[in-house]
């Protein structure tokens, strides 16, 4: 739920209010944007050691890296990336200021 509601949240506002770079390279940022919400989101649980929260989103970088040079090229494929870092991170960072250290709960 998380993954298509970032991504549709982000493909709309980069679609229609910042610029398009075309609909597939806006789509394929906008889901990088949905994954690490969603992703973010499902690991936002004290049962999953950080270690194992940074091996999924490295997984998931790679993944993204794969797929982007696959469609498109490597240098299309690297903002991407990064998308994907800012928002796993700022999700963290913000659920760091709640006393539960989650945005879950």
């Amino acid at each position: 739920m998380y993954f298509v509601f970032g991504t549709l949240v982000s493909f709309l506002l980069q679609y229609f209010l910042i610029g398009s770079q075309g609909w597939a390279l806006d789509l394929y940022y906008a889901a990088a944007f949905g994954a690490a919400w969603g992703i973010a989101f499902y690991l936002d649980t004290p049962r999953i050691s950080l270690p194992k929260k940074l091996g999924f989103s490295f997984l998931a970088m790679a993944i993204l890296a794969g797929i982007g040079t696959l469609i498109f090229n490597l240098e299309m494929a690297i903002p991407s990336i990064m998308k994907f870092s800012i928002v796993f991170v700022a999700y963290y960072l913000l659920a760091s200021f709640k006393g539960s250290k989650s945005l879950r709960r």
